[in-house]
């Protein structure tokens, strides 16, 4: 597919995977999934299924809940933090952002442009690495034709919160539907911009690297492709995806992702550069050669459905939707360990998972209506 806001289009090389395009339609989704690992151990090409950790690390330690703020939000789906330790939340249907400091929670603007619908409306949030010289925040939104990512200043007002500029787009021509809209969006260690996308039920669209579902895009904080994709002038950073909603990054700089699978196999995935991780052809880790395996698979969607994603201290926290939980899964360089759930049921979804400033975890739960945010020390 074409695309407005990456600049010049695709070329044909980078199509590497055009030759099996008339598989991958003709494989159903039910004869495709490959063999899994239990939640816990770490994915390989012959998974041993004993739900024992293979990092050797110890459990990681139960968080600490400091605060639950009910501040009256509404279907939040990101939480970021300014510099001076303001929190600013995205309300996915009402397309408000709000602030959140010393406890107390405060509209900031609602978000023009934003057609909620199904799972789509106000998504993900990231600041500017240089905010503050800038005020840049970027959001990932569903417009009334596609999903799109947008940057906004946001205007210092010494006697309340911040005014919001006007929204600028830098990356249009995200598929969207009604259903598998990702829209996680984070800066890198690099300084680019990482945008989580789904496969918006096209599924011909994540083993395609002209498109731009079913990836992990690599952006210019300009919307530009990031020098030195694997792909050339091309926005995609890794492909065969279903519908990525966390993204962080481990103290050695390698990047992780949650996925959704479908009725099966949710993921969580260390990401390399041009990998392939499979979908619609499989999912999990059945060893198939030239795909990518997953590091965690959890065979029951029931348990997990991953979203938010943080790493602190070698530790992935992500929160659970069907799973209404939150899991913590030990690494150990390019290898997870077994994961350990928290607070199973006892706060509803759990939708993102983000460390302040401070080094608290924040988590929001979602659905609740009503929702609030949980603050946690995750290693006290």
């Amino acid at each position: 597919m074409g695309h407005q806001g990456a600049g010049k289009g695709f070329t044909g090389g980078q199509r590497l995977v055009a030759a099996g395009h008339a598989f991958v339609l003709a494989v159903a989704l039910s004869a495709c999934t490959g063999g899994t690992s239990s939640p816990g151990t770490a994915a390989t090409p012959n998974p041993a299924g004993s739900g024992s950790s293979r990092t050797g690390q110890a459990a990681p330690p139960a968080p600490e809940v400091l605060q639950k703020l009910d501040v009256g939000l509404q279907l939040p789906w990101s939480v970021v933090f300014l510099p001076d330790g303001t929190a600013v939340v995205s309300e996915r249907d009402s397309a408000r952002l709000v602030g959140i400091k010393d406890g107390r929670a405060t509209p900031i603007a609602e978000v023009p442009g934003v057609v909620p619908g199904g799972e789509g409306g106000l998504l993900g949030l990231a600041v500017s690495p240089s905010f503050a010289s800038d005020r840049w925040l970027y959001a990932y939104l569903t417009s009334a034709t596609d999903n799109r990512i947008v940057r906004m200043q946001l205007k210092e007002d010494a006697d309340g919160p911040p005014g919001l500029g006007t929204p600028e787009v830098i990356f249009p021509g995200i598929p969207k539907a009604s259903t598998h809209n990702g829209g996680r969006i984070r800066f890198g260690p690099d300084g680019m911009l990482y945008v989580g996308t789904g496969d918006s039920q096209r599924r011909e669209q994540p083993q395609d690297t002209d498109a731009l579902g079913g990836k992990i895009l690599r952006l210019t904080p300009e919307g530009r492709p990031a020098p030195g994709n694997p792909f050339g002038d091309n926005p995609v950073y890794s492909y065969g995806h279903r519908n990525v909603q966390g993204l962080a990054w481990d103290a050695e700089g390698k990047l992780w992702a949650s996925e959704f699978g479908p009725d099966v196999d949710d993921e969580l995935n260390l990401i390399l550069p041009g990998g392939n991780y499979g979908w619609p052809l499989v999912t999990g880790a059945p060893g198939r050669s030239g795909l990518t395996d997953a590091k965690v698979v959890w065979p029951s969607t029931s348990e997990a459905s991953p979203s938010g994603l943080e790493i602190i201290n070698g530790v992935a926290y992500t929160g659970a939707l069907r799973g209404q939980r939150l899991w913590a899964v030990p690494l150990d360089g390019p290898t997870a360990g077994t994961p350990v759930a928290y607070f199973t049921g006892g706060y509803g979804r759990l939708r993102d998972v983000a460390r302040a400033p401070n080094g608290d975890l924040w988590v929001l739960s979602n659905n609740k209506n009503p929702d609030f945010a949980l603050i946690l020390r995750s290693q006290p």
